[in-house]
This record gives structure tokens, C-alpha cells and sequence, in this order.
């Protein structure tokens, strides 16, 4: 059950769900031909540009990416100035536009909820060995830097 506890496969479920929300059970409620379908391509598209700027930074400083590994380096520049869960904003955001995309207006309750599972399943724990290994620079960091945005 590794498989399970990694971000991807639960953003994988809830766009099944929304997905699924939108082909079997629409009743009748959109959100609009044309809105809906800009708003959910620039999120989906921003959520990927935060995600790959995210690597880009974490590759170029040597370090894990795997959200249960305590990290060689606490990562501090590019995209991390500005979100230090940018890879999770990114998954929320794909998330949230895939929704409006799909017409998926049941399924928005799945944006909180995958936030929740991200918070509670990696971020917390995540912060926690970073505050272990890298003390002093974390705190700096963490006052610094939003979790979020």
C-alpha cells in the first residue's frame, strides 16, 4: 500500500471522482461554455508550471522529492521564495481546473478535501523533519515564507 500514500495518486482519485461526477451524475449544473473552460485551462496549466518549477529547483539543489524522505537541503530559492508547498498548490490548482473544465460542479467539494489530504497525509509531517534536520534556517524560512501562497 506505498503506492497509496503519494500526492499524485491522490490527486489521480479525486479527478477520477470529479470526472466521473461530471459523466454520471450532472444534473443539469455547469458552469458556463466558455468561462469555465479558460479558468480551468490557465489553472491546470499554472498548476503544471509550479509543479515543473518546483523540480526544476529541487534537481538543481540535489535533493529528494519523495514526500515521506527527509530532504539533503532545505530548498530556499526559485519558486520556494514563494510558497513552500508549491508542487501541492500546483496539485490543488490542476485539481480545481480540471473541475471547471469537466463541468464538475458536484465535485467541488473535492478541492478542500485534497487540501485537507495533503496538509494532514505529507505537509505536517514533511515541515516536521525539516524543523528536526535543518532547525535555525527552517525557522527563518517558515517566518519568511507562506505554506500556501
Amino acid at each position: 500500500m506505498k503506492w497509496i500514500d503519494l500526492p499524485p495518486v491522490w490527486l489521480a482519485g479525486c479527478i477520477a471522482l470529479a470526472w466521473g461526477q461530471a459523466q454520471y451524475l450532472p444534473l443539469g449544473l455547469g458552469f458556463g461554455p466558455v468561462w469555465a473552460d479558460l479558468l480551468g485551462g490557465l489553472l491546470v496549466g499554472g498548476g503544471l508550471v509550479l509543479m515543473a518549477l518546483a523540480v526544476t529547483e529541487m534537481r538543481r539543489q540535489k535533493t529528494t522529492l519523495m514526500p515521506h524522505e527527509t530532504p539533503s537541503r532545505l530548498v530556499q530559492s526559485g519558486i520556494f521564495t514563494r510558497s513552500r508547498n508549491p508542487i501541492y498548490l500546483g496539485d490543488v490548482m490542476v485539481l480545481a481546473g480540471l473541475i471547471l473544465y469537466f463541468d464538475a460542479v458536484l465535485a467541488l467539494p473535492l478541492i478542500p478535501v485534497l487540501t485537507w489530504i495533503l496538509e494532514k497525509r505529507f505537509i505536517i509531517g514533511e515541515e516536521n523533519r525539516m524543523r528536526r534536520t535543518f532547525r535555525s534556517d527552517w525557522a527563518r524560512y517558515e517566518q519568511k515564507v507562506r505554506r500556501w501562497v
